[in-house]
C-alpha cells in the first residue's frame, strides 16, 4: 500500500526571521536615539529603555502565538512579561532617577539574559535558532555585568582645551552609553541573523529513521 504523500507545513505569515528583524529594528532605534542625544541623563536613558522594552515585549507576545508551536511558547511569553514589566517600571517620569535606571536595567538584563541563554542551550540540536538565543542571552548578561561595574555616583570633571569648556563624566552617562552600545550590537547581530538563510535542523532520530528507509 503506497505511503500517503507528505503534506507541507503551513506557511506562516510571521516567521522567526520576522521576529529577529523586528527586535533588531527597535534596538537600532534605541541605539540611534542614545548615540545622537547629547543628554545621557537617567531621564533620557529610562525613556529610551522604556520605549524599546515595551515595543520589544509586544513583538515577543505576537511571536509567541504566530511563530512558536504550542509547546514552545513559555519562553517568549516569559521574556515578554519580564521586558514589559521593566519597560513599565522605567516609564514613570516622576520616578526616573540614576538608581532606578541601574536597578531596572540590571535586574532585567540578568533575568532575561539567563532565560534566553538557558532556553538556547536546552534547544541545541533541535532548533536552528538556538545559537542566536545563546548569543543574545550572553550579550544581555554581559550588559548586566557591565552596569554592575559602574559606580552610579561616579563623577569626573575634565576640561577640553579645543572646546574651551569643562565637561562632567558621570556614572549615569557611562551606564546609558553602555546600554546604547548593547542595543547597537543586538541590532546588528539580529539584523544579520534575520537576513541569513536557514536550514531545518534534522534530529538524530529523524536521521536514523531516514537512513533505515523508514518514514520519520
Amino acid at each position: 500500500m503506497p505511503a500517503a504523500p507528505e503534506t507541507a507545513p503551513p506557511v506562516r505569515a510571521f516567521e522567526m526571521r520576522h521576529l529577529q528583524l523586528a527586535r533588531a529594528f527597535f534596538a537600532a532605534i534605541a541605539a540611534v536615539m542614545i548615540t545622537f542625544s547629547r543628554d545621557h541623563s537617567a531621564a533620557v536613558g529610562l525613556s529610551v529603555f522604556s520605549g524599546w522594552a515595551i515595543a520589544t515585549a509586544l513583538v515577543l507576545f505576537v511571536a509567541a502565538w504566530q511563530v512558536y508551536d504550542r509547546g514552545r511558547r513559555a519562553v517568549p511569553v516569559l521574556l515578554g512579561v519580564l521586558t514589559l514589566l521593566a519597560g513599565m517600571a522605567g516609564g514613570l517620569p516622576p520616578f526616573r532617577s540614576t538608581t532606578l535606571f541601574f536597578v531596572v536595567v540590571i535586574v532585567w538584563a540578568f533575568a532575561t539574559g539567563i532565560t534566553e541563554l538557558v532556553s538556547g542551550i536546552r534547544s541545541r540540536g533541535t532548533d536552528d535558532y538556538a545559537r542566536d538565543a545563546i548569543l543574545v542571552g550572553a550579550l544581555t548578561i554581559a550588559l548586566g555585568v557591565g552596569l554592575l561595574l559602574v559606580n552610579p555616583a561616579y563623577s569626573l570633571e575634565y576640561f577640553i582645551k579645543e572646546a574651551g569648556q569643562s565637561f562632567v563624566l558621570t556614572g549615569i552617562t557611562i551606564g546609558v552609553g553602555i546600554f546604547g552600545g548593547y542595543a547597537a550590537i543586538i541590532a546588528v547581530f539580529l539584523g544579520i541573523a534575520g537576513f541569513s538563510p536557514r536550514h531545518p535542523v534534522v534530529s538524530a532520530a529523524t536521521s536514523d529513521a531516514e537512513s533505515a528507509g523508514e518514514p520519520a
